[in-house]
This record gives C-alpha cells, sequence and structure tokens, in this order.
C-alpha cells in the first residue's frame, strides 16, 4: 500500500505495541498515540493515512475524537477503523454513522485487520488530490506526494510538504498564520500559531538548495504569501 502512515489510537501500550508490529509487518508506517490528545499532536504533525480508533479512551472517547475529526474540513478524510469490544449491532451502527469506514471488534486476527484496511484505503484513497502543480521549475505531484525542483527531488516532511501544495494551490494570495493552522492542521487541532513559523522555516530550509527559498514571502505584518515573484 506505498508504506501509508496508520496512526494506532488505543490507551493500552502492549496492544498498540502488538497492533504496530503488525503493521509495520506488512510495510505499512505507524504512528502511536494513547488518548486523544496525544493523537490530535501526532495528526498535526503527520496526517495519517488511516486511524485506527479505540473506542474507549480516557477522557475524550474515540466516538468523541471520531465525530471531531469528521466535523473538520482538513481531517475529515481520513479514513477511520474503529476499534472496540463492542460486538452488538447497534454499537456498529453507532460507529459506522459517524463517518467511520469500518468497524472491527475485538479480539480480532491480524490477518483479518490488515485486509480490512487495505479494502478501506483502497475504497478512501484514490481519487485525491493527486494533480500536478508547476511554478518555475518547483513541481509538486498531489499522486506520489513527491516535490521535485528542476528535475531533482525535495526532501519535506509530512506537514512541509502539506503547506507546499496548499501554497502552490493558492499562489500570490496572503495568508494569516491562523488561516495557515485552519487550512494545513485544520480548526480542531490545538497547535500554537508560531508552530506555522517553525515549519516554514523547515520548508524553506528544504528548499533553498534549489533557490526555492524565496517563494515562500513573509507579509510583514500579516502572515506568508507563496509567489514566484521575488
Amino acid at each position: 500500500m506505498d508504506n501509508k502512515l496508520i496512526l494506532i489510537v488505543e490507551d493500552e501500550p502492549s496492544i498498540r505495541e502488538m497492533v504496530g508490529f503488525a503493521l509495520q509487518r506488512a510495510e505499512f508506517r505507524v504512528a502511536e498515540a494513547g488518548d486523544a490528545q496525544a493523537a490530535r499532536v501526532k495528526i498535526a504533525d503527520a496526517h495519517p493515512d488511516l486511524i485506527l480508533m479505540d473506542w474507549m479512551l480516557p477522557g475524550v472517547s474515540g466516538v468523541e475524537l471520531s465525530r471531531e475529526l469528521k466535523a473538520a474540513p482538513l481531517t475529515r478524510d481520513i479514513p477511520i477503523i474503529m476499534v472496540t469490544a463492542r460486538a452488538e449491532e447497534e454499537d456498529r451502527v453507532r460507529g459506522l454513522n459517524l463517518g467511520c469506514d469500518d468497524y472491527v471488534t475485538k479480539p480480532f486476527s491480524f490477518p483479518e485487520l490488515i485486509a480490512r484496511i487495505k479494502a478501506v484505503l483502497r475504497r478512501t484513497l484514490p481519487g485525491g488530490e493527486d494533480e500536478k502543480l508547476e511554478v518555475a521549475g518547483l513541481e509538486v505531484d498531489g499522486a506520489s506526494q513527491r516535490v521535485t525542483a528542476r528535475g531533482e527531488p525535495v526532501r519535506l516532511g509530512p506537514t512541509e510538504y502539506r503547506l507546499l501544495h496548499f501554497f502552490v494551490s493558492h499562489p500570490e494570495r496572503v495568508y494569516t498564520r491562523e488561516q495557515v493552522l485552519d487550512r494545513v492542521w485544520g480548526r480542531n487541532v490545538y497547535v500554537e500559531e508560531r508552530t506555522v513559523d517553525v515549519h516554514i522555516r523547515r520548508l524553506r530550509k528544504a528548499l533553498a538548495p534549489f533557490g526555492c527559498d524565496g517563494m515562500i514571502q513573509t507579509v510583514r505584518g500579516t502572515g506568508y504569501r507563496f509567489s514566484e515573484k521575488l
């Protein structure tokens, strides 16, 4: 599945470890969170391709977190598989009505879980932002999530990639830090505005060897703009 990133949201460390090991053997990348707040941080840092969500979490439940993610424009399209010991049809229907893409009951076999994940990814990943965007020799390929500058690969982290994709998709417009947070991280992810500055610096550093860092422009007193006009 092209090394997709799966976020495991589960409060039992032993279960996270076992599931994570099985997913890595199936050649998925894995991120882990033990509660809703940790999950929000992981999602902000690296937009996952799919979330395995435990129903019962401490504090904010998996049901509440799923509802929150499905209501936010920038996370609503992340597929969620609800994982729970609740096997009753009423609970299964409730989870699916939240917008979850599948429902797996404990105990489950790892081959079944991996098959469910692959099936959901096949249903939900095609048809995303797969267009190629090109500005002054800088090309962003949405299908492969690869960036090249004058034909050379540019190494970006997931957040820097999403930032660049957003800016290249909206050239010559000025955005405040708050607007960038809303559009790239999402309204319901709790990240400070200065986080934008940190990732902008990382993005510029990655683009600097190719002379493209000046395209990410600071607009004093307002925010940032992407422009090929230096």
